[in-house]
């Protein structure tokens, strides 16, 4: 079982950056894929970006160049790193954890944390 917990959310301009964090309990961390999701008011949740247990990683175009995904297996914690912030980026964004083949599909993760809300203003 793996509890994940986010935090560093909040309401920026456009323009501004936000670091998101993910903390996961577990002696596991280290063998799961971690990826970030947004979710918007009214649609689905999409996937922002992914980085494996063995430190690949994969973004959406609509964040590439902006945002990047780290991780610090000696503290269980994945990062969000969000640049060049757009009000389009305003969403709930949800840290998931998951084995080896979860990349981008949110079906193949199988822990999720509860969201922290960005809110970007024009």
């Amino acid at each position: 079982q793996v509890q994940l917990v986010e935090s560093g959310g909040g309401l920026v301009k456009a323009g501004d950056s936000l670091r998101l964090s993910c903390a996961a309990s577990g002696r596991t961390f280290s063998s799961y894929n971690m990826g970030w999701f947004r979710q918007a008011p009214g649609k689905e949740r999409e996937f922002v970006t992914t980085i494996t247990w063995s430190g690949n990683k994969y973004y959406a175009d609509s964040v590439k160049g902006r945002f990047t995904i780290s991780r610090d297996n000696a503290k269980n914690t994945v990062y969000l790193q969000m640049n060049s912030l757009k009000p389009e980026d305003t969403a709930v964004y949800y840290c998931a954890a998951g084995p080896m083949y979860a990349e981008v599909l949110p079906r193949h993760y199988d822990y999720w944390g509860q969201g922290t809300q960005v809110t970007v203003s024009s």
